[in-house]
């Protein structure tokens, strides 16, 4: 009997041992990659492992369920005091979803078994309070859009930023995942799948975009089919010009969100006065879209977010196209006029029937 039980004691020290916080982690990020948020599951990994694999290799490798709430708050407080506001509230979170989906896994039929093994009855993350960041307030004035507009060239990189801007401030993550079957040139209308949030499944993202910006993504099209042909020049493959990415160096993989990123950062030091972000065009579309008095309703629908509730998911079927449009139309047309240096109307007058705007 006393074999018995120390054999078992061996074992459980042994389970134990392998069900470890990294593990937990590693387990978690697999979820995210099997639920099509892989951009966030390379996100939570590289944070993990900066912050708490590296900094905290001891928390890292003890069992999940001893980790304790002040070794959690260890890890985030380091990366909070280190400066890193946003990026301390992100490492929470991530460790928070993380302990909160090994502990609803044994009920959760939607949540992988590999997460059941931890035996998590108590999430550490629970007794750190989120982590407050206050909301961005930069955006450009009219005579700042005008020169980024002007900075904005022929390079795939520039094309990004410039159509963002174009089809209303769009997520750069969204856009660059666009491909060529994506879009509707009958109407003009081009696809994306909006990952963000706790979805299951993406949102399908219809944007019916303006002359302008249909135009550039049809250039954008041809640029990649004729860049796919060349590819293949002098070889026996067969020539596939299906599910071409708009943004794409080479064919094979999308643009990361960080080149053009990267780029805008070039043009802002450029510029000179305050820096500014993607994050920032976004937010001064909505703020002159606003301005053209484009309802908060359309904004949202244009936008992509805050697009959830009880209503919203399971009720509202209306598609917006109609809407949609007229505000990307105007909107293009806003943009005209602030690269032209004049005024225009500052309202949006649906024509009713043809899903366009006077």
């Amino acid at each position: 009997a006393a074999a018995s039980a120390a054999e078992q004691s061996r074992q459980e020290a042994e389970s134990r041992q392998r069900y470890t916080l990294a593990t937990l982690f590693g387990c978690y990020t697999e979820m995210l990659k099997a639920q099509g948020k892989t951009r966030s599951a390379k996100s939570a990994l590289s944070a993990f492992r900066c912050h708490v694999e590296e900094a905290f290799p001891a928390v890292a490798e003890k069992p999940a369920g001893d980790v304790t709430p002040l070794e959690i708050a260890a890890a985030v407080r380091r990366v909070h005091e280190a400066g890193k506001v946003r990026m301390s509230g992100i490492l929470r979170s991530y460790l928070n979803a993380a302990y909160n989906a090994a502990k609803r896994a044994p009920f959760d039929p939607s949540i992988p078994s590999s997460l059941i093994p931890f035996d998590i009855t108590h999430n550490p993350v629970d007794a750190i309070p989120a982590v407050p960041v206050n909301a961005g307030q930069r955006t450009l004035t009219v005579e700042e859009l005008k020169q980024y507009m002007t900075k904005l060239g022929q390079g795939l990189d520039d094309q990004a930023l410039l159509l963002a801007l174009r089809s209303g401030g769009q997520r750069m993550a969204q856009l660059l995942r666009a491909k060529d079957s994506d879009y509707d040139p009958t109407s003009q209308t081009l696809r994306l799948w909006d990952r963000k949030g706790k979805r299951r499944t993406p949102r399908e993202h219809l944007l019916p975009l303006g002359p302008a910006a249909a135009a550039q993504v049809e250039d954008l099209i041809a640029r990649a089919k004729a860049a796919a042909m060349e590819g293949t020049k002098g070889s026996r493959q067969k020539l596939d010009l299906t599910g071409l990415w708009l943004f794409s160096t080479h064919g094979k993989v999308a643009m990361i969100p960080e080149t053009p990123g990267k780029r805008l950062a070039v043009i802002s030091k450029e510029m000179g006065g305050e820096p500014f972000d993607l994050r920032d065009i976004r937010r001064t579309v909505e703020t002159l879209m606003a301005g053209m008095k484009i309802s908060k309703d359309d904004r949202a629908q244009v936008l992509s977010h805050g697009i959830s509730g009880v209503q919203s998911v399971h009720y509202d079927r209306h598609g917006y196209a109609d809407e949609k449009r007229a505000a990307l139309r105007s909107w293009e047309r806003k943009l005209d006029a602030i690269s032209r240096g004049v005024q225009i109307s500052a309202y949006v007058i649906p024509l009713h029937g043809t899903g366009q705007a006077r």
